[in-house]
């Protein structure tokens, strides 16, 4: 029963988003968000496994105003040169403001899906681990949640207005945020009520991509855990 299906953008256009069904009738929705490399297999074996928990998820292709249907580095443990210089290319021509327009229509096609609670929440990925915050300050989403995101530094100022539950990964040693970058989000995000902030000693970015080359197993597993209990706290009706 998981498939791709055609949403409509709220500012005009079709995109895709790759929809995948839990066992049982009802269950809150899961808005899954890509990293740079678009909804490749490694997204849609995420998406199949967060299904198999109990969620109803839905993956939407961000890069469809540039390119629809991005799949490429299917295989972290043999990275391509040019696939992951096209996704760089992809992640650079990316927009928040329009991404953000199409994650909130995603939302809305999970809350009408007649197989969800009503209750949604956001979880993301380096690009997505960035639009899991913007999620948090500017929808109505249910709770969110982002590993290593980058850029989060630039939207700092609208941490005052985060008023949804917001979980971030940090890695100690991520090459893509240094220190002081992530000093200045982890001061900024303290004084949050709704912000929880972890920081994973020595991993490194993308530490939760099986089979990538900054893999920490035990990194991963704790903040995975760490994600299904968030999620349960806020989705559980």
């Amino acid at each position: 029963m998981n498939r791709d299906e055609t949403l409509r953008a709220r500012d005009g256009g079709r995109f895709t988003a790759y929809i995948a069904v839990p066992p049982k009738s009802r269950a809150p929705g899961l808005l899954l968000m890509q990293y740079i490399s678009g909804v490749n297999r490694v997204m849609r074996s995420l998406a199949d496994r967060f299904a198999a928990a109990g969620f109803l998820v839905a993956c939407p292709d961000l890069f469809w105003r540039q390119q629809p249907n991005v799949q490429i580095n299917n295989d972290p443990s043999r990275p391509d040169p040019a696939e992951q210089k096209r996704a760089l290319e992809l992640n650079s021509g990316f927009r928040d403001d329009t991404g953000i327009l199409d994650l909130t229509a995603t939302l809305d096609y999970l809350r009408a899906h007649p197989q969800c609670s009503g209750k949604a929440g956001a979880l993301g990925y380096c690009l997505g681990g960035r639009l899991a915050y913007l999620m948090a300050a500017r929808s109505d989403i249910d709770c969110s949640i982002g590993y290593y995101g980058v850029n989060i530094q630039s939207y700092l100022d609208e941490s005052p207005v985060i008023r949804r539950p917001l979980m971030l990964h940090i890695p100690e040693r991520d090459e893509l945020c240094p220190l002081d970058t992530r000093n200045r989000i982890v001061g900024a995000l303290r004084s949050c009520p709704h912000a929880t902030v972890h920081v994973y000693p020595g991993a490194r970015h993308a530490f939760a991509l099986e089979g990538g080359p900054n893999f920490d197993a035990a990194a991963a597993a704790l903040a995975n855990r760490r994600s299904l209990e968030f999620l349960g706290q806020y989705l559980a009706h």
